[in-house]
């Protein structure tokens, strides 16, 4: 009996974790937070004072409920246990990405349903390419010049994939765990070109023996 109380316990102490955090109504932000979405949000060029201030506010309240659910859920709470897909034993990132995902997804529309009240579809990008400093469009230039021939329709699956990683990373406190979200959407990336009939690890070696080779030729020049 006693080796399916701590499971069941987990799981109790975690709704009510979440049904306790739900219930949360006001959110003080940190100086460093709002002084961080006053940045972004100054980025964006308003000229309506109310706009400027219900993004701040929207970014801040945002910022700060990611970084205090994630304080409050430390990866020491989950379990020791296996990745499904790989079979490995979960790292302490895979922990804290379970513990982090577990945040009310109320959170995360309220994000979304802010910035979209408030600025167009293109604001709104820059916004969460501010979360997510750039990788986007990072990952983009990186895919293009390993894969030179990318077709118009690849090139548009994978920035859709970049896209919805961007998204869900937001929820995410720092840039290990977006990096690793990142990776979930790049893997996808990957495996549509193999479904394509390419090969991405051939082209991916090919990529790095160009780049070592040319990195070779200036150095002896």
């Amino acid at each position: 009996m006693r080796k399916y109380l701590k499971p069941i316990l987990l799981y109790t102490l975690l709704i009510n974790s979440v049904s306790a955090f739900s219930q949360t109504k006001e959110v003080v932000a940190p100086e460093e937070i709002l002084t961080k979405a006053k940045e972004w949000v100054s980025a964006l060029n308003l000229t309506d004072a109310g706009k400027k201030t219900a993004v701040q506010h929207v970014i801040a309240t945002h910022l700060t409920t990611i970084r205090n659910w994630h304080n409050d859920h430390p990866s020491s709470t989950v379990p020791d246990g296996i990745n499904p897909v790989t079979g490995n034993k979960l790292s302490d990132l895979d922990k804290q990405i379970i513990a982090d995902s577990a945040i009310p997804s109320t959170v995360h529309k309220t994000l979304m349903d802010g910035l979209n009240q408030t600025l167009s579809p293109e604001q709104v990008e820059a916004v969460l390419d501010q979360y997510t400093i750039g990788k986007v469009a990072f990952t983009m230039k990186g895919y293009q010049a390993i894969v030179p021939d990318l077709t118009g329709d690849e090139e548009a699956k994978i920035l859709a994939y970049m896209k919805q990683a961007r998204e869900q990373a937001v929820d995410y406190k720092n840039m290990k765990e977006i990096s690793a979200i990142f990776e979930i959407y790049k893997t996808k990336s990957e495996q549509m070109l193999n479904n394509n009939g390419r090969s991405w690890r051939a082209l991916y070696s090919a990529y790095t023996k160009k780049i070592k080779e040319e990195k070779a030729n200036k150095a002896k020049q």
